[in-house]
């Protein structure tokens, strides 16, 4: 079974090895047919050092704590 991936930005890098990532997505309303942005924050896994604003993809993986599901697998350039 393939593991989900999503792409977000590095929001917060103050703890160790581990990063905020978060994923915005673009919604349309049912009835008004409104476009609007959603965003949900990930607590990520990462080995390397990231900086906020890098564009990173994460992958679902293990609980590695109580918050941690995710892990950073690459830097998007």
């Amino acid at each position: 079974m393939a593991r989900k991936t999503l792409v977000g930005r590095v929001d917060t890098n103050k703890m160790n090895k581990t990063v905020v990532v978060k994923v915005e997505v673009t919604k349309v309303h049912p009835k008004y047919h409104k476009r609007f942005t959603v965003y949900r924050k990930y607590v990520a896994h990462a080995e390397d050092k990231f900086n906020v604003g890098d564009l990173v993809e994460i992958e679902e993986s293990k609980p590695l704590s109580k918050t941690k599901h995710w892990k950073v697998m690459r830097k998007i350039t």
